[in-house]
């Protein structure tokens, strides 16, 4: 992988905005997820492209940190994954849709089976095939998404083993765990435990990344983490345990001044309340960084870090540009060229999110592909 200096500057000239990737955080995060939840298994979510980053660098980087288990969500990303990852077990979450049965097994992947009729196709290919690599099977417990029933896995249970198929994996969803005191985690880890009585011996999955926090009893067998991996916050009630893990630096194009009670951005929605300096920075909507983070005369919007220091947002987000106040910097900063920093440690994903009344996960996984993306290991 490639490095990248302190100063993204020195990367890519030409570009309009960096888009730095830390596998080493990346890795780091995952060890120590498998650390609080042993002797559980630790797999890892690669879903989305790695979540933003990347699918194969991200995968590539975990397997050889000793993850030997991943979910995705389409049969494309499974085979992306099982390139980056030859000796892993792959499973797809999203179900097995009509007649891809032998898709999974031509790429040795692990359908999670989720209904009564992908079970029927799944066993009918099975059966004519003698194929031997398994299914997961997903029960639901209270999401109200993907899965069979309670009562359609019991009736499921009940039949010969023959009939049953090649099952590898028994799993559900938590839907509330980022919320601990929620009391339907409660409600879903007794449902789960009492559905692992009906298929002894077969390993269980529960938890995801806020998951991994609710302790033992959600652990099971083997625990999902997938957006703490990479560095948003699964416990939102407290500090941040995960390492950030990416950076994100845009160009600073054109610093102009302005007078006071001038406008800035479409539909003059932020009005300068003084003499002001404004920094338009080549990044927007069309690279991740939500309109709704906007900054508005009557509600302040997200931040940038300019020359190390917090700058606010002035006005609406563009498809391709935004605008930052930096009246408060010294006059000779920031110059034209220069980069204005939207992610990092001191501006994590989940910051960003709460600006724009969303989530990290749609942050890191909105993403632009205009970046130039730079892998640190």
């Amino acid at each position: 992988m490639s490095a990248v200096s302190n100063h993204p500057r020195s990367t890519a000239p030409e570009a309009n905005g960096i888009l730095t990737v830390d596998l080493a955080a990346l890795a780091a995060n995952w060890r120590e997820l498998a650390r609080r939840v042993a002797p559980a298994a630790c797999a890892a979510v690669v879903k989305a492209d790695g979540y933003g980053c990347g699918l194969e660098p991200v995968t590539e980087t975990l397997f050889r940190a000793g993850c030997e288990t991943f979910f995705v969500a389409h049969l494309a990303e499974g085979r992306r994954v099982r390139a980056a990852a030859p000796g892993a077990a792959i499973y797809v979450l999203n179900g097995m849709l009509p007649g891809t049965a032998s898709a999974y097994a031509g790429a040795n992947l692990h359908p999670v089976i989720g209904s009564l009729a992908e079970f029927a196709e799944w066993q009918a290919y099975v059966s004519a095939t003698a194929w031997h690599g398994g299914a997961a099977l997903h029960v639901d417990t209270g999401m109200n998404r993907l899965g069979m029933s309670f009562e359609e896995a019991a009736w499921l249970a009940q039949q010969p083993q023959q009939e049953r198929g090649e099952l590898v994996l028994l799993m559900s969803h938590l839907a509330c765990a980022e919320t601990p005191e929620h009391p339907l985690n409660a409600r879903q880890i007794a449902a789960f435990r009492g559905l692992r009585t009906l298929f002894p011996g077969l390993p269980g999955s529960l938890a995801n990344s806020s998951g991994v926090f609710l302790g033992p009893d959600a652990h099971q067998d083997l625990v999902r983490p997938g957006v703490a991996l990479y560095g948003a916050n699964p416990t939102p009630l407290h500090v941040n345990p995960m390492r950030p893990v990416v950076e994100l630096h845009a160009r600073i194009v054109q610093v102009r001044a302005i007078a006071a009670g001038e406008t800035v951005g479409y539909r003059a929605t932020w009005t300068a309340k003084r003499a002001s300096r404004i920094a338009i920075v080549a990044a927007g909507y069309a690279d991740g960084i939500f309109r709704a983070a906007s900054a508005r005369d009557d509600r302040p919007g997200a931040d940038a870090m300019v020359a190390g220091r917090r700058c606010p947002l002035a006005g609406l987000i563009s498809m391709d540009l935004l605008a930052v106040d930096v009246t408060a910097l010294p006059e000779d900063v920031p110059r034209r060229g220069d980069f204005a920093t939207l992610l990092e440690h001191d501006i994590g994903v989940d910051e960003l999110a709460a600006h724009a009344g969303t989530i990290g996960y749609e942050v890191l996984t909105s993403l632009g592909r205009r970046y130039h993306r730079v892998y640190r290991d």
